[in-house]
């Protein structure tokens, strides 16, 4: 179960009335970086800026690859372990806004965390140390620290214990 905190609205879909719950122009700003960070191509000022200006937290030697997309609503509610890669066009989610209610949820990516290209990551997520997630992955649960997970629905590919033997065999072929 994802852990997200939820809040109901009457009236007009949440979405609609989103400026009720974040003010305008810490989404402008927000955007503004956005875009901006999607663009750079260098990692330390990439980093920089959003830890800067959307007070995310982010691990040293972190990689965030060109067209990522952090929440625009709430960048703050995202940290990134250390030596952490997300991949091309990945979207980071740390809110949705339904029909009734909007929900806000922390996302956690640990250390060593590969995350592959055009991947989805919804609110309330938590992706364990050394776990890698395959390319185009909605990721709508949590991944346990050491495994591969991937697909959509995303599934559990192989456990931490299966990578582990995976590397030795790998290791014992060369």
């Amino acid at each position: 179960m994802r852990k997200t905190k939820r809040y109901p609205v009457k009236g007009a879909n949440s979405l609609w009335q989103v400026y009720r719950t974040v003010p305008f122009w810490k989404v402008f700003k927000n955007t503004f970086i956005i875009v901006i960070a999607r663009y750079t191509p260098f990692m330390p000022v990439k980093n920089w800026l959003y830890r800067t200006f959307l007070k995310m937290k982010i691990g040293e030697q972190t990689a965030f690859a060109f067209m990522v997309v952090p929440d625009i609503l709430f960048p703050e509610k995202i940290s990134v372990g250390k030596n952490s890669i997300i991949g091309y066009n990945t979207t980071i989610l740390a809110h949705e806004y339904l029909i009734d209610e909007y929900r806000v949820g922390e996302v956690k990516i640990g250390d060593e965390v590969m995350v592959g290209a055009n991947t989805t990551i919804l609110p309330g997520i938590t992706i364990g140390d050394r776990a890698v997630v395959s390319a185009g992955t909605l990721v709508h649960k949590d991944v346990p620290e050491g495994c591969f997970a991937g697909g959509n629905p995303m599934q559990i590919i192989y456990t931490k214990e299966e990578m582990e033997e995976r590397r030795k065999s790998e290791k014992e072929t060369r």
